[in-house]
């Protein structure tokens, strides 16, 4: 596979501008240092004209969407132009120049891959009793979106793209593309934002998050799930 291929980055974002201005910042800079041609999708399930500030001054393609992060996913992965995509959130901090790695990964003939689990800010035992045991889980089920799922467009097109669904969308497609292909773990370069488990409790958000997966595994409806989700926690995007 050719190196060094353009890359199309999709990020679902819904009011959370600041976080969404440094990752543009970001990713403008690693872009111009390792000269590598990057188009950047945000699609805005909030509609905000700051927002679409925000993608005008930073070179950034602004799209609005219903509130539904399935629904914001697959309508950015439309209007990518390059063969890789690379899905981020919003408040997704990268170290290093995670596009090396990712076009390492591509190169070696993997249809995609994802990072691992690891917060952002200081360390302090629970966040690193939770990387251990997410890095455990993700070697048999399903890394989640703010792991920043990469993948081969025509891959993610023949394993069914991402579920329109404002939950657990990316569980099927993960699925596929391990039965397609060489699904890859990039082990550093992407950190997750910690602020949800702190303002739910460490425990108690992670406790949430697997009984909505059981629920899920079970058959519950995804839309069934966010309603009950959103209930007791701030939107899902």
């Amino acid at each position: 596979m050719q190196a060094n291929r353009a890359i199309s980055v999709i990020i679902p974002c819904w009011h959370d501008h600041a976080a969404l201005a440094a990752l543009l910042i970001r990713l403008n800079g690693l872009a111009q240092r390792a000269r590598q041609q990057l188009q950047l999708l945000v699609v805005d399930a909030a509609n905000s004209p700051e927002c679409q500030g925000i993608c005008n001054q930073l070179g950034a393609q602004w799209f609005a969407s219903a509130p539904c992060r399935g629904q914001q996913l697959r309508q950015g992965a439309a209007q990518a132009q390059h063969s890789i995509l690379w899905f981020l959130h919003a408040d997704a901090q990268l170290l290093g120049n995670p596009l090396l790695d990712v076009q390492a990964v591509m190169s070696n003939g993997a249809v995609g891959g994802f990072f691992a689990f690891r917060f952002a800010g200081p360390s302090c035992w629970q966040s690193r009793v939770l990387e251990q045991l997410i890095g455990w889980r993700n070697r048999f089920g399903t890394p989640y979106g703010d792991q920043g799922l990469f993948v081969e467009r025509s891959a993610y097109l023949a394993c069914g793209q991402h579920s329109p669904w404002p939950l657990f969308e990316e569980v099927d497609l993960v699925n596929n593309l391990r039965g397609l292909g060489d699904f890859q773990r990039i082990e550093h370069g992407l950190l997750v934002d910690p602020r949800r488990w702190q303002r739910d409790g460490w425990w108690c958000r992670s406790l949430s998050n697997r009984l909505l997966a059981l629920a899920h595994a079970c058959g519950v409806s995804a839309f069934t799930l966010a309603r009950l989700y959103q209930r007791g926690h701030a939107p899902t995007h």
